[in-house]
This record gives structure tokens, sequence and C-alpha cells, in this order.
């Protein structure tokens, strides 16, 4: 079995629901994941929008999820997570950000990107970019699964 990526709120390829946007209440939506490899001691987790006009907008990172974890609750980087950590996103901030993109600008396509790594935890500075959690994670990568939301406005 391979591992796989699911959101109770939105299914693959079918919108992110408004609540977690900008232009709702910006929530972190739930994900669920199975098929764990074997070998995983830690997961990472970034959404990124690649449609955005400047190029590939991140909107969260979050690293160092525990190996026996199985998903992530509704609004988890607002929550009392103690081992967790989050990257810093192209809005300037260590959290989640929802779809935002430009009115007018077609449907852009949100990609979350679950890595199951072989390191309980990856060794980034505080204060990390999305993209430098990615490339961090990318190099203990055993396997990644990815769901895609979309947005329009």
């Amino acid at each position: 079995m391979s591992l796989t990526l699911i959101s109770p709120a939105f299914a693959d390829g079918a919108p992110v629901p408004r609540k977690y946007t900008h232009d709702g209440d910006n929530l972190a939506p739930p994900l669920k994941w199975s098929g764990v490899p074997e070998k995983t001691r830690s997961f990472a987790l970034v959404v990124e929008d690649p449609d955005a006009p400047h190029g590939t907008h991140h909107h969260w990172a979050i690293y160092n999820i525990p190996a026996d974890r199985t998903g992530l609750p509704e609004s988890v980087d607002t929550g009392p997570e103690a081992a967790v950590r989050y990257g810093k996103n192209d809005f300037g901030n260590a959290a989640y950000d929802g779809p935002d993109p430009p009115p007018g600008h077609g449907t852009h396509h949100y990609h979350f990107k679950l890595a199951a790594l072989d390191v309980p935890a990856l060794g980034v500075q505080a204060g990390a970019s999305v993209d430098q959690v990615w490339q961090e994670a990318s190099k203990h990568l055993i396997e990644a699964a990815e769901i895609v939301g979309t947005y329009e406005r």
C-alpha cells in the first residue's frame, strides 16, 4: 500500500471550502493519511500554489510531525502541538495561510504535499522558509503523497 493523503473537507481536485481560505476563517483544513511506509520516523507537509502570478506561492510548512500521527485536525496551527514546527510562508507567517488568489486570475491549484521521512526531526533553522523546509525534507524522503484543492475568486 502506498502513502495516501486525503482531506475530509474537500476531495482531490475539488474546490477548497471558503472557511479554509483568506475569504473565510483561514483555518488549516483537516488532513488524514494512510499507507505509511514502515521506516517512517516523522512527516513534513507543505502547501504551494504554482498558479500564483509571480511563481509558486508557499502557503504552509509543518514539520517534525511524529511518525505515529495519521492526520492533522482542523486548525492544527492554532493548537498546542509541542513537537511540530512551522516554516515561514510567503505571507511572512509561521502558520497556515489559505488560498488568496488575485480576483479574476482564474482557478488556482493548491498542492498539499506530505512527505514520510527517515529522520525524527528536520535540521532546519527556526524561521526557515516553506521552500527550505521542503528542500531539507526531500533529502530524507521515503515516500510522498499529494492532494490538490482549487480556489478562484
